[in-house]
């Protein structure tokens, strides 16, 4: 990985100089690159909803039966389980806003040729392509996140990001309903149908692609002009002199160094995709990703029955059905309101105890700091009520129940998982990225601070893949088992999540610290 020689570090002169700030980009700059970077990750998730409603007429479009349509769904979730880990590892060695501006710009292209294509396997080839160019924009967010935020602040500035997508952007399938991985339940999984529907129904298929390349094209714009170079390794906390074209078109924009300055030293390497899968490997950050991947089958599995169950069991039209996706997405989206202050407020409160001071502008020493218990000291409670939550919706379907007890808890369950999620992502960045889902990412983020983006890739290979294993066999288990019991055993898995990340709670400080030693 590119490696800066040194950073603005105190000089000799100056043995009691104040250590240099983590960041130097103030906070209302930080805010704006955030937004930006929460922005172009939106895409990833968006891509895979919007696309669903468009099913049946793409089928008529290019006579084909839908289970060929359904084909590009397949194909486009496993392009992106493996796509973030080239992407990621890539903006980690050669910085992020050069990385950005190649994405976007292939995916505004690609989005004009699936319009103009005139073939089924124009189509195939070209959702390829799209998966490629976009599934790997979250992954360098989180990447940002850690350039420019400090461990004490990081709940906030992640669920910025978590905002407009909460995570991988798996695209699930089941029969011919296809749905997206559980691992996005704000935004983009809330309007993304809406839109997609109404685009479709009022102006034709094509106009989603046309939506999507206007929406790139506006972000790309934007993060010409405004997105400043963040990595590390090329900037080093922002006030090192970045190469000509890593510079902002306008040279008073957020920049925090002079002419004369020095650049930082690197050293250039071939992007080494196989990173994630070195921090697969690790013991503590296993646990971590396996108890996220379980976390993430919960949603999936819930997103791909929703629609049928509420058309058979309620009798639904396919636009009221729609509907019924909303409540979850909204419950993510209200934990994005205070699950960040609230995983903030749980890591100062851990390190006043210890007797530790929390340095917001330099950042904390996490090498030697017990992370996993800062972070994970709040995911308790919300994985309880999710796995009650998850298992009370089952029953209450299976009794057929007032629709909106189902509805109720569908929001609960949301609003639980985005907090769980938030939180373990965090803490894998210290070891190399729902309040579930916030409390996942921040600690992923945190474990891995070294490499993000490679981390969240990697986070992603194994959420994506036990969401498509799942997604197999969740039809079997409703047909086989009943809705009840299919969601008392979904139930479970989380409480077999929260055991997971009970082991990290207790060994995973030993473990991390083990292999920073060796």
């Amino acid at each position: 990985m590119s490696t800066k020689e040194s950073t603005a570090a105190p000089t000799a002169e100056a043995p009691n100089a104040q250590p240099p700030a983590y960041s130097v980009f103030t906070p209302v700059e930080k805010r704006i690159i955030v937004a930006l970077v929460a922005y172009a990750a939106w895409f990833s998730t968006l891509t895979g909803y919007i696309y669903y409603p468009a099913i049946h007429q793409l089928a008529e479009t290019f006579s084909v039966p839908v289970e060929k349509i359904n084909l590009t769904v397949t194909t486009y979730m496993a392009v992106a389980t493996i796509a973030p880990t080239l992407v990621g590892d890539t903006a980690d060695v050669l910085g992020r806003r050069p990385v950005y501006v190649v994405l976007l710009s292939l995916y505004i292209g690609v989005n004009i040729a699936i319009v103009l294509a005139d073939s089924y396997a124009g189509l195939l080839g070209l959702r390829v392509v799209q998966a490629l160019a976009i599934s790997g924009t979250f992954s360098i967010a989180y990447g940002v996140i850690t350039d420019v935020a400090s461990p004490a602040e990081r709940g906030s500035y992640v669920n910025m990001v978590s905002f407009a997508y909460r995570s991988a952007a798996c695209p699930i399938e089941l029969g011919a309903l296809p749905l997206k991985s559980g691992s996005s339940i704000t935004t983009a999984a809330s309007i993304g149908p809406i839109f997609g529907g109404t685009l479709s129904y009022a102006a034709g298929w094509q106009w989603i692609f046309w939506f999507l390349s206007i929406a790139a094209a506006s972000c790309l714009s934007i993060m010409v002009f405004f997105l400043p170079e963040t990595s590390r390794s090329v900037v080093g906390n922002g006030s090192l002199k970045p190469f000509k074209y890593w510079r902002l078109p306008l040279p008073k924009i957020m920049c925090h160094w002079t002419d004369s300055a020095d650049s930082a030293t690197v050293r250039w390497r071939v992007p080494n995709p196989l990173k994630s899968l070195k921090i697969i490997a690790r013991k503590d950050n296993a646990v971590i990703m396996l108890a996220g991947g379980l976390l993430y089958v919960i949603p999936t599995c819930i997103y791909t029955a929703l629609s049928v169950l509420f058309i058979d069991l309620y009798k639904l039209n396919q636009w009221q059905a729609g509907l019924t996706y909303l409540p979850f997405g909204l419950g993510g989206v209200a934990s994005t309101l205070f699950s960040g202050r609230l995983i903030d407020h749980a890591y100062r409160n851990f390190r006043l105890k210890k007797g530790l001071s929390t340095d917001r502008i330099a950042g904390d020493d996490l090498d030697d700091f017990p992370i996993e218990r800062a972070r994970l000291c709040v995911v308790w409670a919300p994985m309880l009520v999710t796995a009650c939550s998850v298992m009370a919706f089952g029953w209450v379907l299976d009794r057929r129940q007032h629709i909106a007890i189902p509805l109720c808890l569908q929001f609960i369950t949301g609003l639980c998982m985005q907090i769980e999620f938030s939180v373990s992502l965090f803490f894998a960045a210290i070891l190399q990225e729902n309040k579930h889902s916030m409390v996942y990412n921040t600690l992923l983020v945190d474990k891995n601070y070294r490499n993000p983006a490679a981390a969240q890739a990697s986070s992603n290979i194994v959420r994506c893949s036990l969401a498509a294993i799942a997604v197999t066999f969740i039809q079997d288990l409703i047909d086989s088992m009943g809705i009840g019991w299919t969601f008392t055993f979904l139930g479970g898995l989380c409480l077999v999540a929260m055991g997971l990340f009970g082991v990290d709670f207790f060994k995973g400080t030993s473990w991390r610290q083990k292999h920073i030693a060796s």
